[in-house]
């Protein structure tokens, strides 16, 4: 209990004593530090929610593709080499089929099938005038009516055939089509990233991979992917942070204006269903007016990149009882109720209105 003054007076040496200096200034500081703590429960911070992706594109033609081979065969040449730069159409590999010969034994049935069809063409036209000779002289009682009927069957199997080479003609100008594809081209301008060394010299089939090329100027994108926990909040044109592999940067995903090094996109869209693990795919592209993201030869396809996509705005305490209780983004349920209630009340008002104007009518 504490001692009045007139003891005090009796321990003088008590009297004189004083809290050590560095003990004030821990107590002012603590008393200091759960103001502050208090303090910041109350400033503004703004939800977000955070996904990892990587850089891509929205042209599907702007993507890495691969080159097949359209013919089984073995590989004669290539000629290309891994980093190499090509237009549309220019020559990548050679395919060479097991037969050498094979391209001129096509060659010579295709000859020899088009002479048939012209044995074919000439002997139908010759039974087609039969056909009307004989006609004429059944009309005039000089043939019987078997002759007549023989000849409109000679004109009938002379079309059959002529089909039948036909058909066969367009089988053999589709083989050589794929004979004449051995040569596999460049479907569009690249870079060549890979090359099949394993199919050099080897017996490959139809769809064997043989390259992969790469292009250059291309219109990014990036992908990332959320929990679907935070995936409802998400919608297109919310604003999104991204944060580049290889780029240095802070950021405060509550305070934007503190970030530094951070770049500013717009979600796109939304994928409708989650990947096997569960995370939803969101394209986001760059947003207008901003700072453009860094070079191609900077940021290139498949890079890392570390997302914030913006949500609502809420205090700090708010946002650490969310997480503590690993609840999802704020969705804005005031604004909505508030909506719902403006809904309704213009229903009660419409529904006034109209029974004022009965009521007048019936008056």
């Amino acid at each position: 209990m504490p001692l009045e003054a007139a003891q005090m007076a009796h321990f003088p040496s008590l009297a004189r004593l004083r809290p050590p200096r560095i003990i004030r200034t821990v107590a002012w500081l603590i008393v200091l530090g759960i103001a502050l703590a208090i303090a910041i429960l109350f400033v503004p911070w703004l939800q977000t929610a955070e996904g990892r992706g990587q850089v891509t594109t929205l042209n599907a033609d702007d993507r890495a593709r691969q080159v097949s081979s359209l013919v089984s065969g073995r590989v004669e040449e290539f000629y290309v080499q891994d980093g190499d730069f090509v237009k549309k159409g220019d020559p990548i590999v050679r395919v060479v089929d097991v037969d050498p010969d094979l391209l001129d034994r096509l060659a010579g049935e295709k000859a020899q099938v088009e002479a048939q069809i012209a044995a074919v063409e000439q002997a139908r036209s010759t039974a087609a005038i039969d056909v009307a000779r004989t006609l004429q002289l059944y009309r005039e009682g000089l043939a019987a009516r078997r002759d007549y009927e023989q000849t409109l069957i000679k004109v009938a199997d002379a079309g059959a055939k002529l089909a039948e080479s036909r058909a066969k003609l367009q089988q053999i100008k589709v083989k050589l089509a794929q004979s004449s594809a051995q040569l596999v081209r460049a479907p569009r301008d690249g870079r060549v990233q890979n090359l099949n060394a394993a199919s050099g010299g080897a017996l490959i089939g139809s769809g064997t991979v043989l390259a992969t090329i790469a292009p250059e100027h291309v219109e990014r994108a990036v992908e990332l992917y959320v929990d679907g926990r935070d995936i409802p909040l998400v919608e297109a044109g919310r604003a999104v942070r991204l944060e580049f592999e290889g780029f240095p940067a802070i950021q405060f995903s509550g305070w934007p204006s503190f970030a530094v090094g951070i770049y500013d996109g717009r979600v796109r869209a939304v994928d409708p269903t989650p990947r096997g693990d569960g995370l939803f795919r969101v394209l986001v592209e760059p947003a207008p007016g901003k700072t453009p993201w860094p070079d191609l030869r900077f940021v290139r396809q498949g890079g890392k990149v570390l997302g914030w996509i913006q949500g609502d705005t809420v205090t700090v305490g708010y946002e650490l009882w969310r997480q503590l209780n690993d609840f999802p983004l704020n969705f804005g349920q005031e604004k909505v109720g508030y909506g719902q209630d403006q809904k309704a009340g213009g229903a009660k008002a419409d529904g006034g209105s109209k029974g004022a104007g009965t009521g007048e009518k019936k008056k």
